[in-house]
């Protein structure tokens, strides 16, 4: 059975009659509902707090984030934003209190910067490794949803993104995306080895908080089992100060990879690259 997201784009792929076969679904419900509330375990919030829903749908999650008892650190308001105008429909026929919009991830998350306290997501990130045209490319539209949701998250805020990669690429794909948009990001996988499997990115963004480990991801993540942390940061930054001479293979690639994040398609690069060429006649 082909993968919903191998199938057409998520706006097409969600019509008035899938998106009502999926709110009304009761295994969905349930499997959804588990989905939440781990993430919202995950992003460790102790009070009330602006959330943006990414990939929000008909508003299961938010209908959630907008019901935690306040001996959890409810109740919390948010924001959904997803590209179905048919799932968003079904959201207001069912008068959710958060606010919607409707938009393509894969072009940016269009806040101001640090409007939330934190960001969640269930089953929609997976959707951005998809090319629709050989005009669009994976990695630009994972690196400007993962850029824009950075900056529009305040220091020390959090995100969780449940997702369901096809393949280690994928998978690898999207912890490299975010970690190249400044995010600390650990995967937590649940039931690992099973058909039951979930995988959440757990993103950390950096801040007074974080001193001390408090709003790192290892503060989210200590004593947890089955944890794999990627924290390229530091590395990332040292990389950044090194002076490379104009021209240089360094540059190069520094430069290819910019055009990649910003959606350009580049060739691909290869041991030739950069190299110094002899004089011609």
């Amino acid at each position: 059975m082909s993968r919903p997201e191998e199938t057409l784009p998520p706006d097409l792929f969600y019509n008035d009659s899938e998106s009502r076969k999926y709110t009304t679904s009761s295994r969905i419900l349930s499997i959804q509902s588990a989905m939440t509330h781990r993430a919202l375990e995950l992003l460790s919030l102790t009070s009330p707090s602006l959330i943006l829903d990414v990939g929000c749908g008909s508003g299961l999650s938010g209908e959630i984030l907008s019901n935690i008892s306040p001996s959890e650190g409810g109740p919390h308001m948010w924001v959904g934003m997803d590209i179905s105008a048919s799932m968003l429909d079904i959201a207001l026929q069912r008068d959710v209190e958060g606010d919607l919009l409707l938009a393509d991830i894969g072009q940016g998350v269009p806040f101001r910067a640090g409007a939330f306290d934190a960001a969640i997501s269930i089953s929609a990130i997976q959707w951005l490794c998809n090319a629709e045209s050989s005009e669009v490319s994976p990695q630009g539209r994972l690196a400007r949803f993962f850029n824009g949701l950075y900056a529009s998250l305040r220091r020390g805020g959090r995100a969780c993104c449940q997702f369901y990669p096809k393949n280690e690429a994928q998978r690898n794909m999207i912890s490299e995306a975010a970690i190249k948009a400044g995010f600390g990001a650990g995967i937590l996988e649940d039931d690992p080895g099973t058909k039951n499997s979930k995988l959440y990115l757990v993103l950390t963004v950096g801040g007074e908080e974080a001193k001390g480990g408090g709003g790192d991801i290892t503060g989210i993540v200590r004593g947890m089992e089955d944890v794999d942390i990627v924290d390229a940061r530091k590395r990332v930054r040292e990389h950044r100060k090194k002076e490379e001479k104009k021209g240089s293979k360094a540059w190069i690639l520094r430069k290819k990879d910019q055009m990649e994040r910003k959606g350009k398609i580049v060739k691909p690069s290869s041991k030739y690259t950069g190299r110094k060429r002899g004089p011609t006649f």
